[in-house]
């Protein structure tokens, strides 16, 4: 990895070791232990090129970094710049990356490469939507642990890169009590005195469906309140009783875009998508190739 490509992947917040390792298994996968046949067979070995990754809609990018960590493990002395950064607006037509090299490898890096780049850059644009969607209410958009197994650093990567806020990354960084866990306990605040006994220190979320439960949980101290299929009325309920204790709230449970401005305007501190990263379709990007 070049350390272009190390320094790239440090600002955006990702960890070197963590993404060779993926785009190793990634290419290693397309790969499947032989060779690019297409590639091998068409290409002259000493042809050189160009490659420009070039957005086919507009969108916000996310993941370049991590296209020129594909590109440095499959093509010898590659040498990329990136055009737009993570976060920015993609424009029809105007590249966000550049590789040069032989052109043979560029072209077996381009799947893989494009793979993350297009899904990362997916993400990023759905996030924006919802980010442009709340605009001037205070409220922030929160992403989930519904994440493609493997890609959830990257994944929360592209959601920042969008203008959204990460929620935890594992379930060791802080506790979130739903309803099972409820159930399980034995009600609401036995749920929440539970963790608060055994992880004294720990920040604690818990899950309410009622504002009764929003009464109680706030009585035993919740930290944060996570309001679940609430209609906008209980939200706003909600919201007062919780400011009232300086506890902030975070809604959740079928909220779409054409409704999330009016979420938002409830008062509630965050809005806790999942669709940010369990269905976000991605951004359409191309490799255009010229040889020098």
């Amino acid at each position: 990895m070049t350390p272009e490509t190390e320094q790239a992947l440090q600002d955006a917040g990702l960890d070197a070791a963590y993404v060779q390792d993926l785009v190793s298994r990634a290419v290693a996968e397309d790969l499947a232990g032989g060779v690019d046949v297409t590639s091998v067979a068409t290409v002259p070995v000493a042809l050189r090129g160009v490659a420009a990754f070039v957005p086919r809609q507009p969108g916000t990018v996310a993941g370049a970094a991590v296209a020129m960590a594909v590109l440095d493990h499959v093509v010898e002395g590659v040498r990329h710049r990136i055009v737009g950064r993570d976060g920015v607006r993609a424009q029809v037509g105007v590249a966000v990356l550049e590789a040069e090299g032989p052109v043979r490898q560029l072209l077996t890096a381009e799947r893989t490469a494009l793979n993350l780049l297009c899904h990362l850059s997916g993400v990023a644009t759905l996030t924006r939507r919802w980010v442009d969607a709340v605009e001037g209410t205070g409220a922030r958009i929160r992403d989930t642990r519904k994440t493609t197994p493997g890609l959830r650093a990257l994944e929360k990567h592209a959601v920042r890169a969008g203008g959204g806020t990460n929620h935890r990354m594992s379930l060791s960084d802080a506790a979130l009590v739903k309803d099972n866990h409820v159930v399980a306990a034995g009600g609401v605040r036995q749920a929440f005195e539970a963790v608060r006994r055994e992880f004294p220190g720990l920040a604690v979320e818990v899950e309410c469906d009622t504002v009764a439960q929003v009464r109680e949980v706030l009585d035993a101290g919740a930290d944060l309140v996570l309001l679940d299929n609430m209609s906008l009325d209980q939200l706003r309920e909600c919201v007062v009783l919780c400011r009232e204790r300086g506890v902030m709230t975070e809604a959740s449970g079928g909220l779409a875009l054409d409704t999330a401005r009016a979420v938002a305007e409830t008062g509630v501190d965050f809005l806790a998508i999942g669709a940010l990263t369990h269905s976000a379709p991605v951004l359409d990007l191309g490799v255009d190739l010229r040889t020098t």
